[in-house]
């Protein structure tokens, strides 16, 4: 068998890294510059793992899980080393413990599972029931978090930009959910089909904040890693969903950088054609077309996506223009052509995404869009 193509996928962006890692103070620029190391060795191990063919048995992978209506969590210690997953410190059921980093992770897992199981139906990232395993306490002064394909994986933070990484439900959410984009379509992270692969992450890490909250969207934030950046830092979040280029502004961490509309897309071949930026442009569809529709996130909105993802017709290389088509036909078949299909189609016109043919119901703005947007912009 071949393994899922999934990515090295991480909660902070390298060209943020990479700002902080030029930054005059070692206080600063220590943290960053391990953190992209350690990210660096694990991006060539994962793309060793996701090219090579091998047998389950021959790689020790475990039998697949069976669906369940609870979780099967398990929360490890790595005690600041780089080994995983390290120490089981609580498993399902076990009372909480005295380690909130712990607890934290826990309890984000728990919110993750609740959200896919109660309003989509599905078991687990993987829709099998999939055991989720976390660990916590990785690396000394590691300022990210990541989903490795197998597992999730939180830093501390260095305490002068980052806070410990469990300490936001939206994260722990973003990350899981790499895993369910692995588990479904597999989009392919490079260009457009990987800021896709980030951005709906990121809807997906706010829709479950929203769902833990009870908010409405007109309640909600938008915000994605609200709680970690530290005291004195200049910023919000890492990113904003409903004004994308706004979350920070800061002397270490530079200006937020990514786009709200296709008129401002970012053409670069850094961080695999700028995922984590010009998935700005996505997110900002979907707090457009969510606020429009109303209520809860979850019920239309994020059904529209999560069907779009799930839905075995988005192929690994799709572009914005294909998942705004595919979000509007499922938003026709769903709910007829009414408001939310109108909601969608103006969500993704007023980013500069052109949908085009038949499920195009409502005249199409003026003004800079793309019918087939290139991979790269």
């Amino acid at each position: 068998m071949t393994r899922s193509t999934s990515a090295f996928c991480t909660i902070v962006p390298p060209h943020l890294l990479e700002q902080l890692a030029r930054h005059a103070d070692p206080e600063v620029h220590r943290p960053a510059q391990y953190t992209l190391e350690v990210d660096a060795g694990h991006r060539t191990r994962r793309h060793v793992l996701t090219t090579r063919p091998a047998s389950a048995a021959a790689e020790g992978v475990a039998p697949q899980a069976t669906a369940a209506d609870h979780p099967e969590r398990t929360v490890y210690d790595a005690h600041h080393e780089q080994s995983l997953p390290g120490d089981k410190v609580r498993g399902e059921g076990a009372q909480a413990s005295g380690d909130q980093a712990v607890n934290h992770a826990y309890d984000g897992l728990g919110a993750t599972f609740d959200l896919y199981l109660k309003a989509y139906g599905r078991h687990s990232i993987d829709g099998k029931g999939l055991p989720l395993n976390a660990s916590v306490h990785y690396g000394k002064g590691y300022n990210n978090a990541f989903w490795n394909g197998e597992q999730m994986v939180f830093g501390d933070g260095d305490g002068r930009i980052f806070h410990d990484f469990t300490g936001s439900v939206d994260v722990i959410g973003h990350e899981l959910t790499h895993g369910v984009t692995q588990h479904s379509a597999n989009l392919v992270y490079l260009g457009q089909s990987g800021a896709l692969n980030e951005s709906i992450s990121d809807v997906f890490g706010s829709v479950i904040k929203q769902y833990a909250l009870r908010q409405t969207v007109d309640q909600a934030d938008w915000l994605i890693g609200a709680n970690l950046l530290a005291p004195g830092v200049h910023g919000q979040a890492l990113r904003s969903m409903k004004a994308p280029g706004t979350a920070y502004d800061d002397p270490k961490l530079g200006k937020d950088p990514q786009p709200a509309t296709m008129a401002g897309y970012v053409h670069t071949w850094q961080d695999n054609g700028g995922v984590h930026i010009n998935s700005g442009i996505p997110n900002h569809a979907f707090y457009l077309a969510a606020t429009a529709i109303g209520g809860h996130s979850w019920e239309k909105a994020g059904l529209i996506w999560y069907l779009a993802l799930t839905g075995g017709k988005l192929t690994p290389i799709a572009d914005f223009a294909a998942f705004a088509r595919l979000t509007a036909t499922v938003a026709k078949e769903k709910f007829g052509d009414g408001a939310e299909h109108r909601a969608v189609v103006d969500a993704w016109t007023k980013v500069g995404v052109r949908i085009t043919g038949a499920s195009a119901a409502v005249p199409q703005q003026s003004g800079p869009a793309l019918d087939e947007p290139s991979p790269h912009g």
